[in-house]
């Protein structure tokens, strides 16, 4: 038997996290040997899984649709006038003040309408779809950041840790590693769900016994071996890590802060983990989604929801006094959300869309995406449609903020998906780079733009393709024409784009550009 047979075999049970006298650790390995991969870019992701999908109508508040939300849950709908506004017509649950702050701090973007096509509602079903990015009639066992750190890594874990990649890869907080990290056979991180670290006592001394009975167990004890050299790193950012912020919420009161004041912990004390996953459970809110008929802002949903935005915040406030915002960027998912109308028990059943939020300095701090519409009359059957599909999120940040090109992301999420700009003022870290003084947008007037605007720029001699991206990451091409060396003015015919803002962008033989423009009627 060959070891990648028989780590497929024992998958589940080397998924198994080992017990470490208060680490909860667990990892995979393999036996391909290739040169050792180094670390191209220093960014972060944080990802919190919002367990048992989220009401997003009673997160993100589309205050435009209230006359026909009103009729479809008048028991749980919050008041219009307690929102917390975004814009005249979205605002946020009255108690998400701290994302209320990241937001006028520019530091919160919203995505909205986040679904796939062909909604499965099973809450294992579809997570395993959300984890692994697959078609909903497709079953995918590896993960999109477990391929894409596969990717990067394709001798992991033989030789790991080494010079290059001393820490783990993608750590989860938690007793089981995510399936996010999953590679395509083997698990790209580890789990870790206390400070109190232990060298594990191996105590043998016995030869394995030959043929592959004895290679195989002899591989086990390598990835135990490996795992205990993490578990050393880990003691080691544990110890000289730091945390300063007020933020926090005492120790105890709210799990999900706990596990994030943990990552800044490690992040300060050097570790260079590229992905950390944690969660907060109940979100499942069939029944009892408030406590008290008529009191609509308070209530079991509503705490889970602060608790994300206390949490959040107090994170951002750490990552920003060790001088870290620039690097780390954090996202929010679910398996699905609820449904429109609410149900007899004070809970919403499961649904389909729902709103993300991305956070850090780095993001866009927009609305991307429509208000969802609400049709009048809604019955049980009905569903928020999808306006983006989950993907376009997952291929614009590895896109963006991993570096990650084109033809790979392809690989790693089987298809092409819709760009998103969720990162401020590019379309790809590699369009910045390449974009010189061979191209350069002089700006545009007016801006905003109620119908025409002319849009001013300099290109040397070539063709040059202007195209517009809408806030599904679809791209309407303007204008296609040759150009002379030297400074252009062009009237651009924006009269037929919905209020919001957009990115035009241009492109000539040698470089490509993004610039802002917000429509506003």
């Amino acid at each position: 038997m060959k070891r990648r047979d028989f780590v497929k075999i024992t998958g589940a049970a080397a998924a198994t996290p080992l017990l470490l006298n208060g680490l909860s650790v667990s990892a995979n390995g393999s036996p391909v040997l290739k040169e050792i991969t180094n670390e191209d870019n220093d960014k972060i992701l944080v990802l919190i899984f919002l367990n048992g999908g989220n009401d997003g109508l009673n997160t993100v508040l589309p205050l435009d649709k209230y006359s026909t939300l009103s009729q479809a849950r008048q028991n749980l709908l919050i008041p219009e006038n307690t929102a917390l506004k975004l814009r005249d017509d979205l605002g946020l649950h009255p108690i998400l003040t701290g994302l209320k702050e990241m937001w006028d701090d520019e530091k919160l973007g919203v995505i909205q309408n986040v679904a796939y096509p062909n909604q499965n509602f099973s809450h294992f079903r579809s997570t395993d779809i959300w984890n692994s990015a697959s078609d909903a009639d497709k079953f995918e066992t590896s993960g999109w950041l477990g391929r894409w750190l596969a990717d990067k890594h394709p001798n992991y874990p033989e030789e790991y840790p080494n010079t290059n990649s001393p820490d783990p890869l993608s750590l989860t907080i938690g007793s089981l590693v995510s399936q996010t990290c999953q590679g395509p056979v083997y698990n790209m991180g580890l789990a870790m769900n206390s400070t109190n670290l232990y060298e594990l006592q191996a105590g043998r001394s016995d030869t394995p016994p030959d043929g592959y009975v004895g290679q195989e167990l002899e591989f086990v004890r390598t990835v135990i071996d490996q795992t205990m050299q993490y578990t050393d790193t880990l003691q080691s950012a544990v110890d000289n890590g730091r945390t300063s912020s007020q933020k926090w919420p005492e120790t105890g009161v709210n799990r999900l802060a706990d596990q994030m004041k943990l990552i800044t912990q490690l992040i300060s004390g050097g570790l260079k983990t590229k992905v950390y996953v944690c969660q907060i459970t109940g979100f499942d809110t069939h029944a009892n989604q408030i406590e008290t008929e008529g009191e609509t802002t308070t209530g079991f949903h509503a705490q889970l929801i602060s608790n994300v935005s206390e949490a959040i915040r107090a994170f951002q406030d750490e990552i920003k006094i060790m001088g870290m915002e620039d690097k780390v960027l954090g996202m929010t998912f679910s398996e699905f959300g609820r449904r429109i109308i609410s149900n007899d028990s004070m809970g919403t059943d499961h649904g389909s869309a729902a709103p993300m939020f991305v956070w850090g300095s780095k993001v866009n701090p927009m609305i991307h995406g429509t208000n969802p519409e609400i049709p009048s009359g809604a019955t049980a059957q009905d569903n928020l449609e999808m306006e983006f599909d989950f993907r376009s999120v997952y291929w614009s940040i590895l896109k963006d903020w991993f570096e990650v090109d084109d033809s790979k992301l392809t690989e790693i999420l089987f298809k092409e998906f819709p760009y998103i700009p969720i990162i401020e003022g590019v379309s790809s870290a590699s369009e910045v780079r390449n974009s010189g003084h061979d191209l350069r947008v002089l700006g545009n007037y007016p801006n905003p733009v109620i119908s025409t605007s002319n849009l001013n720029f300099y290109t040397i001699a070539s063709p040059l393709r202007i195209t517009m991206i809408d806030n599904s990451g679809r791209e309407i091409v303007l204008l296609e024409k040759q150009f002379s060396t030297g400074e252009h003015s062009i009237p651009l015919d924006l009269s037929s784009f919905r209020n919001g803002n957009y990115f035009i962008r241009l492109e000539n033989n040698k470089s490509k550009v993004i610039h802002k423009v917000m429509v506003a009627k």
